[in-house]
């Protein structure tokens, strides 16, 4: 029996992250998140008018919870749970990232989700900014401001993301290890410079 069309966009929003999770992008489908929801699917497209808006919203969501996440990791001053919490969304059959790369195929050609996805990448970019400014008082590099290194940081995430998706055999775990040593070596040039 169908839920009242009282249900909040959040609900609707874990409904359909559940989806993803059981059926893949490929089977995901408004009529298997009105179902997983217990509502019709008049209510699903309701709060999302096309299958696309509630994709960007999933990844929204995902990106947010992560970054509320990672802002209140035991220890501020550390870049390994960021760098962790990147790595769990980086493998083969990620859905975040399968999802997240077809929304920005699919806004080459729709300038109104092309907008809302960078809206998404820039609130990143600003996330991680900040959380450099936590570990990095000023950069580490004279001349490549702490902005840009958040947007680089970003790309680099986001492009190991696609290897991984695209070679089965892709080294996951020790490129991020990698990774963290760039991060570590960094660090370690701007205290050499105290």
């Amino acid at each position: 029996m169908a839920k009242p069309n009282v249900i909040t966009k959040e609900d609707l929003i874990n409904s359909a992250k559940e989806c993803l999770i059981q059926n893949g992008i490929e089977k995901f489908t408004l009529r298997s998140v009105a179902e997983m929801a217990g509502v019709t699917q008049g209510t699903i497209y309701y709060h999302f008018k096309t299958k696309e808006q509630l994709y960007l919203d999933i990844v929204n969501d995902i990106c947010t919870k992560s970054w509320k996440e990672i802002s209140q990791q035991s220890n501020p001053y550390s870049l390994s749970e960021a760098v962790e919490s990147a790595k769990s969304r980086s493998s083969y059959d990620s859905t975040f990232h399968k999802l997240f790369l077809s929304l920005i195929v699919s806004s080459f050609n729709n300038e109104k989700m092309r907008k809302q996805l960078g809206e998404i990448i820039q609130k990143e970019n600003n996330e991680l900014t900040k959380k450099l400014l936590s570990v990095w008082s000023i950069s580490p590099i004279n001349g490549i401001s702490i902005e840009a290194w958040g947007i680089f940081i970003n790309a680099i995430v986001d492009g190991i993301a696609l290897q991984a998706l695209v070679q089965k055999d892709f080294p996951v775990d020790k490129t991020f290890k990698e990774l963290e040593l760039l991060f570590k070596g960094l660090t370690h040039l701007l205290n050499k410079g105290d």
